[in-house]
């Protein structure tokens, strides 16, 4: 077998990796490449596939088949060299619920062999502060809440200097203002210089942190690139806002565009929103507005917007995503 040569500007790669589970493929010959210094975000429906994933490129799960290299180096055949540089939170945090916050990434950091305990005090104290926790750092972890634990899972991956940060759904469990501060988070660790990947179903979250992105579907890897780059293949939509929406798809579908179906009861003596897939990108907008006009339809609003993160998403998997926390 032919063994792929690492890219150096990559900080995650991967050729035809795939995992087995008896009969059922959980990965399916992806061939993912994450760039030094991205803000990575993966992601795809439940079950397809990404945690398996996370814990393969990790060493905590063998391939089936297929090559890993995760900071230039071979995996799992370097894992002792290069987990040192990675911190991960992987399928929740655990800790033991009779120590404090504090005592516990004590421990943890104890296992360490590359970290220095002269500094642990010390590198304990910043990762809590990094996340939040300073005030319940002598608090027993059975008294804290869902966020919490979170968020002593990220201080934990916080201990000492890492090259790759590996977070599996950050956010969950955080409420509003703790999610805004671990996006604060994640984007100071890439201006520090390190590369970010993060694991999601959160769409808004996605596209307010992250650089590039991949979609997971049923096992297969069906895209990646910049978040420009994805929202770029799907197809501009043209919405309109008319208290007349019978007539306004009716006319809509006579040029040749698809309305999507209405969503909730219709009122037409208040205005709605109707949206339709622009196919046909020689169509000027101007010309969609006349017809419209022409026909009748009394028009209060009219945009031609980009595809969104959805609306690529869900084009892609045949699945929807939550788009807010």
């Amino acid at each position: 077998m032919t063994v792929a040569t690492p890219t150096i500007d990559l900080a995650i790669e991967t050729h035809g990796l795939t995992k087995r589970f008896g009969h059922q493929i959980a990965v399916d010959g992806i061939d993912l490449a994450v760039p030094r210094g991205a803000v990575f975000g993966f992601l795809g429906p439940n079950g397809s596939g990404k945690t398996t994933t996370i814990r393969l490129m990790l060493g905590l799960a063998a391939a089936t088949s297929g090559d890993i290299h995760v900071l230039g180096r071979d995996m799992p055949h370097d894992l002792r060299d290069v987990l040192p540089r990675v911190g991960a939170l992987v399928e929740g945090p655990a800790f033991y619920p009779f120590l404090s916050g504090a005592a516990n990434l004590r421990r943890l950091d104890t296992a360490d062999r590359c970290a220095p305990s002269s500094t642990r005090r010390a590198r304990v104290a910043d990762a809590l502060e990094r996340v939040g926790l300073t005030h319940a750092a002598g608090k027993k972890v059975r008294a804290y809440s869902l966020g919490m634990k979170q968020r002593l899972g990220i201080a934990n991956a916080l201990l000492s200097p890492r090259d790759l940060l590996v977070l599996d759904e950050p956010t969950n469990g955080l409420d509003p203002q703790g999610t805004r501060e671990v996006r604060g988070l994640v984007r100071s660790l890439a201006a520090d210089g390190a590369t970010v990947f993060v694991s999601s179903h959160l769409l808004a979250e996605v596209e307010q942190m992250c650089t590039h992105a991949a979609v997971m579907s049923a096992g297969s890897l069906v895209a990646q690139g910049t978040l420009d780059d994805l929202r770029r293949v799907g197809l501009a939509h043209v919405r309109v806002r008319t208290p007349d929406g019978d007539l306004a798809r009716h006319v809509l579908s006579g040029l040749g565009l698809a309305p999507e179906p209405a969503s909730g009861p219709r009122d037409d003596a208040a205005d709605g929103v109707i949206s339709a897939p622009l196919a046909r990108t020689e169509m000027l907008p101007e010309e969609i507005v006349g017809a419209l006009v022409a026909q009748g339809v009394r028009v209060r609003g009219f945009a031609v917007e980009g595809a969104t993160l959805e609306d690529r998403f869900v084009a892609l998997t045949g699945e929807g995503f939550d788009i807010a926390q």
